[in-house]
């Protein structure tokens, strides 16, 4: 018997998972970024500066942003990493890193910064090469995220610290009961209208449905061998940063 796995609700083989989140972002690429401003009001991009704050990027870091997409994470911490540090924009998605990096160009951010077209579940860098890595709103697309945090744990060098930022549960039943509103209701009218694409964002819904809570995530960070495990709920739990070290 095949095995399976979830793709947002459905049941799919396991082997179509990355082909059919690829396509949901090869769909959404253009727009990606618009629609995160408009379908969080703006909020995004707090949540990832906080999420930053919590790793504390110094200057001449090795860093690498997984399902980076258009790379906003990727940029804020170049920045902190400075002239002397590197940031890898990585991705299994050639149209988002595209996008990503053609706004580096835009903006003059090309020294410090790389990309690579890479499966999160096998990272193409040897043992204990990065200071920092992290993961920002990609982990419920990964097939196998326990695979994925295993590798983020292995190309940390000790004393290294990893970062998952991503959608989670509400802490409080009424929050919820007006979050599944908004995620089943608004957000796929949202995507046919602005993105053009009203099953990416019903993906997108079902997909955080489907994704671990904080603990159950806490959890598993500690069984890849990650120490001082710790999250931090933001929005009332609608995201949640968790945090981890290699010691």
């Amino acid at each position: 018997m095949k095995k399976t796995t979830y793709f947002g609700f459905k049941k799919v083989p396991i082997e179509e998972k990355t082909y059919r989140v690829r396509k949901v972002f090869d769909n959404v690429a253009t727009r990606y970024d618009l629609m995160n401003d408009l379908m969080s009001a703006g909020l995004h991009r707090i949540w990832k500066r906080v999420a930053i704050e919590t790793i504390a990027i110094r200057p001449r870091m090795q860093i690498l942003d997984l399902a980076s997409g258009t790379g906003d994470l990727a940029r804020e911490m170049w920045r902190r990493a400075g002239s002397e540090g590197h940031v890898v924009m990585a991705d299994i998605n050639e149209r988002m890193l595209h996008v990503g990096r053609n706004k580096c160009i835009d903006n003059g951010e090309l020294k410090g910064l790389s990309w690579c077209q890479c499966d999160a579940e096998a990272l193409p860098y040897p043992n204990e090469t990065f200071d920092r890595v992290v993961i920002g709103f990609g982990l419920r697309n990964v097939t196998d995220k326990d695979a994925a945090l295993r590798e983020m744990h292995r190309i940390l060098k000790p004393n290294g610290k990893a970062l998952v930022l991503e959608f989670s549960k509400p802490v409080s039943a009424s929050l919820s009961q007006l979050y599944d509103v908004y995620s089943f209701a608004v957000l796929p009218a949202m995507g046919h209208f602005i993105a053009q694409d009203k099953e990416a964002y019903q993906y997108l819904a079902e997909s955080i449905r489907k994704h671990p809570d904080q603990d159950t995530l806490a959890g598993m960070m500690r069984e890849a061998d990650f120490e001082s495990v710790t999250y931090t709920n933001l929005t009332g739990g609608i995201v949640a940063i968790h945090t981890g070290a290699k010691v």
